[in-house]
């Protein structure tokens, strides 16, 4: 019988209150294992045990965290075949894309591991004669961390190793879907040699794990990466709260890729197929409005109907894949409802959107591409998460630009074209966080920093060195020398 996998809270592997079983979705019968669940008074147990580590973490020489960060670094990059398997097994991206992943999380802590040694304050002169003044930075304290299912490695990652690097202490929730993952990337924290009670992992309901780390009043700060509704609750509960907690939130995205009449056709089909269908569409980057103008529409959607034709939909853990399963039942039944709303509101279903068997039982949907639609359609407004798309036809470059704009999400946009005149436009009157030209919306380098506009982003940017603007507070002090 397999072992249940353990919480971490204070330095000790503890069993939970109950259990959560982990399904691989590209085969239902495959018990990826078992994951203790945390319950509330673990969760205080963890939140007390980061506390009371804060102090000594805090004053830990930029040696220590670098050495810290670095040994997790390594520890990944060695393993991200074997890490890369387990997340394509558990999460349903491709063994490639899921080795990726791993690879990036990697980079992460070597990136935050030079972020500790780089950590630099300010000195200058006092307007008032005789007086120095000194700005530095200092960490916020525990920071509660609440990551999604679709990048299980990543995104965790890129919110433990600056709240690490910046001296705070950790009580990390990672989505009960992706157990796995968080486990994996825990033991690999655990073995860096980081004092007891610094870094915590509870896995467990939001409505218990998460609800406890928004109420406590030793968090300082939340960094949440989910669903724009749940984002919006914690909000609210943070500034409740009896501390008034920072807090951070990365949520959906409705993005936009425009493809011009001058874009070369090849470029853009790959970027819309990329951003659009890789990873099964479950990114908050996916390019799910293709806007396209009239002189190239036509052109464009027959070859984008040719390139899904060629698309393979199978196994994650095959070679050769392109899409892997959707993730779960419920995100399933999601895309399905969508697709009946993106017909029922008058758009054309061209391509795909059918349920698929395999060799194994598994959440299959083949990519699905909705043509005749407008921007005032659902399904051009409301995130699916999914492997579906819709196309709307636009006039001229002015009309597609506006199109793009009128979202309430601001997270990536995206624009195929061959003039710099356009792609200069474009970047610039984009309301977008991040703009790409001819490339896919999905896809951001580790030491830029991430993060959005409107209702995609709330808060500091996350990755590079500006994610110590949301793990670390300012202090100005003053000096007479007398």
């Amino acid at each position: 019988m397999t072992a249940i996998l353990k919480n971490f809270i204070a330095g000790e592997w503890i069993d939970g209150s109950g259990i959560t079983r982990n399904i691989n979705p590209s085969n239902t019968k495959d018990i990826v294992g078992e994951y203790a669940r945390a319950d509330k008074a673990q969760t205080e147990k963890a939140i007390a045990a980061a506390k009371a580590a804060f102090p000594a973490w805090s004053r830990s020489t930029p040696q220590e965290r670098y050495d810290a960060l670095n040994k997790i670094s390594l520890e990944i990059l060695a393993r991200k075949d074997e890490l890369g398997r387990l997340l394509a097994r558990e999460e349903g991206k491709t063994l490639p894309e899921g080795i990726g992943e791993v690879a990036r999380a990697g980079q992460i802590f070597a990136f935050f591991a030079g972020e500790a040694l780089r950590m630099m304050g300010e000195k200058g002169a006092s307007v008032r004669p005789g007086l120095e003044v000194e700005i530095t930075r200092e960490p916020m304290g525990v920071i509660g961390l609440i990551t999604p299912w679709n990048f299980p490695i990543a995104i965790p990652a890129w919110k433990i190793a600056p709240a690490l690097c910046y001296g705070n202490t950790v009580v990390f929730k990672p989505a009960e879907l992706v157990p796995g993952s968080a486990h994996a990337l825990s033991e690999i924290i655990v073995r860096s040699g980081l004092p007891a009670g610094v870094f915590n992992l509870v896995v467990g309901p939001g409505s218990v794990v998460g609800q406890t780390i928004l109420e406590s009043p030793d968090v300082a700060a939340v960094s949440f990466t989910g669903s724009v509704a749940t984002g919006r609750k914690l909000a609210q509960a943070c500034v409740m709260s009896s501390n008034m907690k920072k807090f951070q939130l990365e949520m959906g995205g409705k993005n936009p890729l425009v493809v011009l009449d001058d874009a070369d056709p090849k470029v853009a089909v790959e970027c819309a197929t990329n951003g659009a269908y890789f990873s099964t569409g479950q990114r908050c980057t996916a390019s799910s409005r293709l806007i396209v103008t009239s002189g190239i529409h036509d052109k464009f959607v027959d070859a984008m109907t040719e390139r899904l034709k060629g698309l393979s939909v199978d196994d994650a853990l095959k070679p050769g894949v392109h899409v892997g399963p959707v993730v779960d039942q419920s995100q399933l039944d999601q895309d399905l409802r969508y697709l009946k709303i993106g017909q029922d509101e008058g758009a054309k279903l061209h391509w795909g959107g059918e349920l698929l068997n395999r060799e194994t039982p598994g959440f299959y949907l083949q990519p699905a591409l909705f043509t005749e639609a407008s921007n005032a359609m659902r399904i051009a407004r409301e995130e699916i998460f999914g492997p579906v798309a819709c196309v709307i036809r636009a006039k001229s470059y002015d009309e597609a630009l506006a199109i793009a704009n009128d979202t309430d999400f601001g997270l990536a946009a995206g624009v195929c074209t061959t003039s710099l005149k356009y792609a200069s436009h474009f970047k610039r009157n984009s309301e977008a966080g991040m703009v790409m030209v001819n490339l896919p919306t999905a896809g951001v380098d580790y030491h830029v920093p991430f993060g959005g506009r409107k209702g995609s982003s709330y808060g500091a940017r996350e990755q590079g060195s500006y994610a110590r603007e949301f793990y670390t507070t300012v202090k100005t002090a003053y000096t007479n020398p007398g």
